[in-house]
């Protein structure tokens, strides 16, 4: 306990380290004074041989070595690292000084001062101000080892919650490099409690206080069983500190197996900050279980957390469908580690290829069927390649779902885009379109009796996925910045990648067909705003890691809609997953369909004014030729 009432005191002091430091370093220069003259005249004659005027000199020659110090900047030196470099800031400290005292002394024509102490006085400074600092080092290294059993410095936390959580962090991180100095909590009760032989120093909005007097290091969040609102304050809280913050895992995170002690940095799902969608467990497992369930895209961001969800509801065989080799690759070697008993179907196909897609349909007859296959990023769809985004989203669309129920499926679940609503890009067009591909082929499918029931499902933008910001951000912040956001305003929907795989799992439960499920996320959220988050939670600040806008690119939006003004909701016994009902009445998306299969090239403005003769609430980004029937249509 003494070496922890130590460190409790060094770390008290340390927010007034550098005139501390400047105090002592006097003191020790005016020891080595005497001591000079104690060495030079000898026990006998160092007091009464000295000068009348010699308390002037000294503290004359305290003012010159205080102020060469302040100038080379000795008492920022932090004396727990103290090594060769800071012993060669002193010496050259202590030679100007000391030179500068002797020419002061000499050309006052104060004789009665020995030379030889003028001479040695600056000497023997040094080697005290050296072995000062050595000596702390070596105390607050043998310090560091009597608390934590490691000689090296550690990393010092602060801890936001003071529940079981904290109490199995406590026990489980302090010998691996830790040192938990407090704990904080909202609940009154706790404060000045101990657990674990850790206090509990206050509420959660004290944590920069507490950090400076303690010198902490990381903070880290463990409230894995709070309200999502309530975690989000504590990471905001944390957040302020400028200090790196850490996580223990999730609720959810600990049931897959992950110990309490396995802190993280803070991913997409901790800065969501709403409760995720609760969905039907039992009819998931209904509608999967013992099926044959194939997905489109299987090694995308979407795709690949679809499988894992898939997978974990037993069915009975999986198929992976997908145009990239080592994304194919990839994603089947995490499943067989994973689910080692799920028999896999590993397909390389494109989804532009309708007889490659009949023959697969074909032969492994699946029941279920997500379609995840999709380009997504707006500003590569918006030039050079908009018609390679009509083949591939729209027309590829249609291919799948007409090879799925032409085998019978049972389902099929196309992953839509809240782009697709008021589109003002090629990519939320051609999106736009794939769903009226979804309500043309499941009114198809029941004219003629079949089983398919084709459905769609519409969210935001998902954190963490291939393309998104989350991971651009955090390359951005590891290279020391700047932060790129396209504009100050510019909002967006955001749902996690698990959540997303869940929804579009659920809506294939529940489907009856021609539907386009829309997912209730709440407020959307400032891209400055998490920029800002992500830089502090990583320990930065925003003068270190500047946040630059550079303008909106090609189609993009401030803003997203879920439902264009013309759909309609019907609510779910889900609390926030909803029914579009779309109105397409008079559209005729074979017409696109039918020209997009019969040409391999399209330019860019005919792609654009093909999707504006369909889609009637098209905005494109660039104004349609004024002369042709579909610029007409677009400025209707």
């Amino acid at each position: 306990m003494t070496w922890h009432h130590l460190d409790t005191l060094l770390t008290r002091i340390r927010p007034h380290r550098e005139p501390l430091a400047l105090a002592i370093d006097a003191v020790i220069i005016a020891l080595c004074w005497n001591f000079t003259y104690l060495f030079r005249m000898g026990f006998d004659r160092w007091l009464n041989a000295r000068p009348d005027y010699d308390g002037w000199v000294l503290a004359g020659m305290l003012v010159v070595y205080l102020a060469v110090f302040v100038v080379l900047k000795v008492p920022k030196g932090m004396w727990r690292f103290s090594g060769f470099g800071e012993v060669q800031r002193l010496t050259v400290a202590c030679a100007m000084a000391g030179m500068v005292t002797a020419v002061g002394v000499l050309m006052a024509q104060l004789v009665a001062v020995p030379r030889a102490v003028l001479a040695l006085h600056p000497v023997f400074t040094l080697m005290a101000l050296a072995m000062t600092r050595i000596g702390y080092r070596m105390l607050y290294e043998h310090m560091r080892g009597q608390i934590s059993g490691s000689m090296h410095e550690t990393r010092r936390a602060l801890v936001l919650g003071a529940g079981d959580a904290a109490k199995l962090l406590i026990a489980g991180i302090q010998h691996h490099g830790w040192v938990v100095v407090g704990l904080l909590d909202d609940d009154p009760r706790k404060h000045g409690a101990r657990i674990g032989n850790v206090p509990v120093l206050g509420p959660l909005d004290s944590a920069a206080r507490w950090s400076e007097v303690h010198g902490i290091t990381h903070l880290i969040v463990a409230m894995p069983s709070a309200a999502p609102d309530r975690r989000r304050r504590a990471l905001d809280l944390a957040a302020a500190t400028a200090l790196p913050v850490v996580t223990v895992p999730t609720a959810a995170e600990l049931r897959d197996g992950q110990a309490v002690a396995q802190v993280r940095e803070i991913e997409p799902d901790d800065l969501l900050g709403r409760a995720p969608v609760q969905l039907d467990e039992g009819g998931i497992s209904e509608c999967l279980s013992g099926k044959v369930v194939l997905i489109t895209g299987a090694g995308g961001s979407i795709g690949s957390e679809l499988c894992r969800q898939v997978a974990r509801y037993g069915p009975l065989r999986l198929v992976l469908y997908e145009l990239s080799e080592f994304a194919l690759y990839r994603i089947e070697q995490e499943l067989t580690e994973t689910f080692p008993h799920l028999p896999l179907v590993r397909l390389v196909g494109d989804v532009r290829d309708p007889e490659h897609l009949r023959a697969t349909f074909a032969r492994v007859r699946p029941q279920v069927v997500f379609h995840a296959a999709a380009y997504k990023h707006v500003p590569l769809m918006e030039d050079d390649n908009a018609f390679a985004a009509v083949r591939n989203n729209t027309l590829g669309t249609w291919r799948a779902a007409s090879a799925a129920a032409a085998a019978g499926a049972e389902r099929f679940v196309l992953i839509s885009t809240d782009k697709a609503v008021n589109p003002t890009n090629v990519m939320g067009a051609t999106k736009r379109a794939a769903e009226m591909v979804i309500a043309k082929l499941a009114a198809q499918v029941a004219a003629e009796g079949g089983r398919t029931r084709c459905m769609a499902v519409r969210f935001g933008n998902v954190l963490g996925s291939s393309g998104s910001v989350i991971p651009k951000f955090k390359e951005q912040i590891a290279r020391g910045g700047p932060v790129t956001v396209t504009h100050p305003d510019i909002t967006r929907f955001f749902m996690t990648i698990p959540e997303a795989a869940r929804l579009v799992v659920q809506a294939g439960a529940i489907g009856e067909g021609g539907q386009v499920f829309v997912l209730d996320m709440g407020e959307p959220v400032k891209i400055v705003d998490l920029a800002r988050d992500l830089i502090r939670l990583s320990g930065h600040t925003l003068a270190e890691i500047p946040i630059a806008f550079s303008g909106l690119r090609p189609g993009e939006k401030l803003f997203e809609e879920l439902l264009a003004d013309a759909d309609a909701t019907l609510p779910t016994r889900f609390e926030r997953l909803r029914i579009a009902r779309l109105d397409d009445r008079s559209a005729d998306v074979q017409a696109l369909l039918d020209w997009a299969a019969a040409r391999s090239v399209a330019s860019d403005d005919e792609v654009r004014e093909r999707l504006a003769r369909l889609v009637g609430e098209y905005q494109p980004a660039r104004p349609l030729s004024a002369t042709s029937p579909a610029g007409l249509t677009a400025d209707r």
